[in-house]
């Protein structure tokens, strides 16, 4: 099952990554990270396919996909 590892010091909650999943495998973190941003979270890891889009859009190189 693929896997998505967000960098909660780096990801700086633009929500491209949330626009760019086809899935709506992330959505946005309910607790701020310590940077005062709410960082990207997997929401729905059951139906990632590890497409790698969320990765690609990061303008912060904050996600990682592990398939």
């Amino acid at each position: 099952m693929p896997k998505i590892e967000v960098d909660i010091n780096r990801c700086k909650g633009c929500e491209l990554c949330v626009v760019a999943c086809p899935y709506k495998v992330i959505g946005m973190s309910k607790k701020f990270a310590s940077t005062g941003y709410y960082p990207a979270v997997m929401v729905k890891p059951e139906k990632c396919t590890g497409c790698t889009l969320c990765a690609l859009v990061c303008p912060d190189v904050a996600i990682e996909v592990y398939k």
